[in-house]
């Protein structure tokens, strides 16, 4: 199943993200590495999230991998949030969906 994980930050993560930094990306190049965390990263203009695209088992795995999260264990997410996605375009869509042939 494909997972949404996503993050409100506080609005000087920029000037406060530098201790933290370097262990939030080592968690999540850990997690792509093991296969479970597919992409991730800031949103921009503003930088006031990020997006989590997960590949997994369960929705434990997300849950464990935001609660481990420095940004979050040190209070520069103010929310997260985890959603199942049904992904139904693409090669890597886990529920493809194809048009109707009606022609």
């Amino acid at each position: 199943m494909h997972y949404l994980l996503t993050y409100d930050y506080v609005t000087d993560i920029l000037e406060r993200r530098g201790p933290y930094r370097s262990e939030h990306l080592r968690l999540a190049w850990e997690a792509n590495e093991q296969g479970t965390l597919v992409l991730a990263g800031a949103l921009a203009d503003p930088v006031d999230g990020a997006v989590f695209i997960f590949d997994c088992e369960a929705e434990s795995q997300v849950r464990e991998f935001a609660s481990n999260d420095p940004y979050v264990k040190h209070g520069l997410v103010t929310q997260w949030k985890v959603r199942p996605w049904t992904t139904v375009v693409g090669k890597e869509a886990k529920t493809p969906v194809f048009p109707s042939c009606s022609e």
